[in-house]
């Protein structure tokens, strides 16, 4: 089978509900395509391209824009960004921070009426707080230690804090390794700005020499810096000292009770929370959304014509899920018609707050794009449970929530991430979640990965599909991107298991979201 043409339920669907139309093939994935080695260009935007054009499986965003959309504008979308907060002052996010017009900046009063004071860019459910327990840590202080629930727990807290008091050590003596590879590079160069290259033209090369230019090899081949193996350090050490650490009490600077839900009026209008550090994940996001950057090297993001609107309510640790229903209930009623759930966690207290925040959602015809989550396991109903979610007992509950597991940007068997979590009832597709470039606080960029990646790239391909169809419901946009996703490599290997499956086994469709092929199907529906 040389060339396949994936059309999906395509046939079915015959009039578009407006007048544009976009005209094309859908896209062909031929069998003869090679694994080719990125550049550094592509590093950078590899998730925006194209299987058959550029051989690497992103999202045809950029094929997209060349050959259908061009100089097209449809409708304004405002798309809600549920997340750790984001640097609404980023050069990048210039011009698409949603604007609360209904509300006088900074004049300490409710102009519009809707509860939160001075919200002119959004929501800050957290405050000034930011660290967080687990919550299963949160729910050993609360539970009865000869209970049954609370084994569980302490379980779950002693497989997680084993695998990181065995790895720290690890990635610290790999560190101060590097450290010292580094510093006598350097003082051998007279520079800290050298390359691999001048490290290999040193001579004579004593063996402490050899073995620093070998470090250096080895962190270039892994695609790595001392910078990255520096933050990795810090990510174990904080587990330690604030998500794992039954004593210490993030909430406190929040004020409310989090077990609570009569009382929603909390936090704060400062959306880039207490400092720019913890805004990273969330400008991350923010970025593969819907970034405008001018600067050729800075990819720009799935959608344009967007209003991105920032709801803080996840902090580093799990979320609550008082947070997380009142986050989109505050998304729903200021107008967001996609909303975006780059979190998720293990156990939730109060799930029935989240589910009747979604139904709400649902009921006001908003679209949710939600990550699968970063822990190669299997999430479906009767497996290891993720949340939010949206089934009960094994029953879907609504029809407006997507799932999104990670992929890398590789066209083989390690075409799916193997970090993500799978499953072929409870993730819907996937999308580039590896090594994904994108802005960061304080006028930077950065790679990160995980499906916190994925997700956003799902979220602008819906934001584009309703600036440009409009009177689509979230239901129908949610099965047009579902029915216009082209297959993953034919055979993947399992996050989990590492042995090689069908990617049919992973998700409910196998396949990789596109924009392209999205913009085709939804030309043809009505």
């Amino acid at each position: 089978m040389k060339n396949l043409v994936f059309w999906g339920g395509f046939v079915l669907l015959l009039t578009n509900c407006s007048a544009l139309r976009f005209v094309g093939d859908p896209l062909v994935i031929n069998s003869e395509i090679k694994a080719i080695s990125l550049s550094e260009e592509q590093k950078r935007q590899w998730h925006l391209l194209d299987l058959n054009k550029d051989s690497i499986p992103g999202t045809s965003v950029l094929r997209a824009y060349d050959e259908l959309i061009k100089d097209k504008k449809g409708e304004p979308v405002i798309i809600a960004i549920i997340d750790s907060g984001v640097d609404i002052e980023h050069p990048c996010l210039e011009g698409i921070i949603w604007t609360n017009e209904d509300e006088i900046e900074n004049n300490g009063l409710d102009d519009d009426q809707n509860g939160y004071v001075d919200d002119r860019n959004g929501w800050n459910f957290l405050g000034n707080a930011d660290k967080e327990n687990m919550e299963y840590v949160r729910q050993m202080k609360t539970t009865a230690a000869e209970t049954e629930a609370y084994r569980i727990y302490a379980d779950f807290l002693q497989k997680e804090k084993t695998k990181v008091l065995a790895e720290l050590p690890q990635i610290n003596a790999m560190l101060q390794r590097i450290n010292a590879s580094d510093s006598l590079l350097s003082a051998s160069l007279n520079t800290t700005d050298y390359t691999l290259d001048q490290a290999r033209a040193l001579s004579p090369k004593s063996p402490a020499l050899m073995d620093a230019i070998r470090m250096k090899e080895f962190m270039e081949n892994a695609g790595f810096d001392q910078s990255d193996v520096a933050e990795y350090s810090d990510y174990l050490q904080n587990r330690l000292d604030h998500h794992f650490n039954i004593a210490f009490e993030g909430r406190t600077l929040v004020g409310d009770n989090p077990n609570d839900f009569s009382n929603k009026n909390y936090g704060n209008a400062q959306v880039i929370g207490p400092d720019l550090d913890s805004a990273q994940h969330g400008t991350h996001v923010a970025g593969i959304i819907g970034a405008n950057c001018s600067h050729p090297n800075h990819p720009q993001g799935v959608a344009q014509n967007i209003d991105l609107m920032v709801v803080r309510a996840i902090p580093d640790g799990d979320e609550y899920d008082k947070d997380v229903a009142l986050a989109i209930r505050y998304a729903v009623d200021n107008g967001a018609q996609v909303i975006n759930t780059s979190f998720g966690k293990d156990f939730s207290p109060h799930p029935e707050w989240v589910y009747e925040a979604l139904r709400y959602a649902a009921s006001k015809d908003v679209l949710i794009v939600n990550a699968a989550g970063n822990d190669s396991k299997n999430i479906d109903p009767d497996q290891s449970p993720s949340f939010p979610r949206d089934h009960i007992d094994g029953k879907e509950f609504v029809d407006n929530f997507i799932t999104v597991g990670g992929t890398t940007s590789a066209y083989d068997t390690s075409q799916v991430a193997p970090f993500s979590n799978y499953g072929a009832v409870s993730v819907d597709v996937f999308a580039p979640g590896a090594n994904i470039y994108s802005t960061t606080p304080d006028n930077t960029h950065s790679f990160l990965n995980g499906t916190s990646m994925a997700a956003p790239s799902v979220a602008g391909i819906a934001a584009v599909l309703r600036s440009f169809f409009p009177k689509l419901s979230a239901p129908t946009i949610k099965k047009i991107i579902l029915d216009s996703s082209i297959p993953l490599f034919a055979s993947v290997i399992h996050p989990e298991t590492e042995t090689e499956v069908t990617p049919q086994s992973l998700s409910k469709t196998g396949n990789l979201a596109n924009l392209y092929n999205a913009l085709l199907l939804a030309s043809k529906t009505k």
